[in-house]
């Protein structure tokens, strides 16, 4: 068979995960989406670095449609603010985890908007 129909899936897994910030009144209410290629707990390490800053990993998905291709957190992104999510700084949003867990269910499915739910049935 040929793999011209069927692109072979990235060695990688890229993942979209989001963090938010423990007793940091400046983020409360916020969290920082991202995507990584390697494990989400060593890339949330090297972003704090010396920081000395709590966190707490709250989401960790599959970046990876059913096709085998692959979304970025730039679309998630675009996704949230699509559906009225407040973009605070760079990658941080004023969401919930619900709300990040239906932007990437959007993004994987093809949606243009995102519905309020977060389980794929």
């Amino acid at each position: 068979m040929s793999n011209t129909f069927f692109p072979e899936r990235p060695k990688i897994q890229p993942t979209i995960y989001a963090y938010e910030l423990v007793d940091v009144p400046t983020h409360r209410g916020l969290l920082k989406v991202g995507c990584t290629g390697r494990d989400a707990r060593e890339r949330v390490r090297e972003q704090l670095g010396t920081a000395a800053l709590s966190y707490r990993i709250v989401l960790e998905e599959s970046a990876m449609r059913n096709d085998g291709t692959v979304f970025t957190d730039r679309d998630v992104h675009r996704m949230l603010q699509i559906n009225g999510i407040q973009r605070r700084e760079r990658e941080w949003f004023e969401c919930s985890v619900a709300d990040v867990k239906a932007a990437i269910l959007a993004v994987r499915n093809g949606q243009l908007e995102a519905e309020r739910r977060s389980l794929n049935f």
